[in-house]
């Protein structure tokens, strides 16, 4: 399965940002084969808007079955369920520990968005 964590940082070891449209990185990692790459979000760090929904649509374009974040708006939430994408608020911690996290089923499904747009 492959799961995106939003991250402040570009390792496994970075926190996991609170903010999904505004991660500073999308982590994708293949919770089967252990490997990670980091994508950059910054075009949407300065966005005025529409930050979420873009994210959004490129965690669709890169084939994530879940989101593991801190919180997320209701137009990136509502894209993402489109998709068919599982999303997971409320994770705190590093990147690697909120996989581990997803692993054991501490986490819980989001079932709406937790935040209202643009909080920065």
């Amino acid at each position: 399965m492959l799961l995106a964590v939003t991250s402040q940082g570009a390792s496994l070891d970075s926190p996991v940002d609170p903010r999904f449209g505004r991660a500073r990185y999308f982590a994708l990692i293949d919770t089967e084969s252990g490997k990670a790459v980091f994508h950059d979000n910054a075009q949407n760090l300065a966005a005025t808007q529409g930050a979420g929904i873009q994210a959004a649509e490129a965690v669709v374009r890169r084939g994530a079955a879940a989101v593991l974040t801190g919180h997320v708006g209701p137009r990136a939430f509502a894209t993402l369920r489109a998709a068919g994408i599982a999303v997971y608020t409320g994770v705190t911690g590093t990147v690697q520990e909120a996989v581990e996290q997803f692993k054991s089923g501490r986490l819980q499904l989001a079932t709406n968005a937790d935040v209202y747009g643009h909080w920065a």
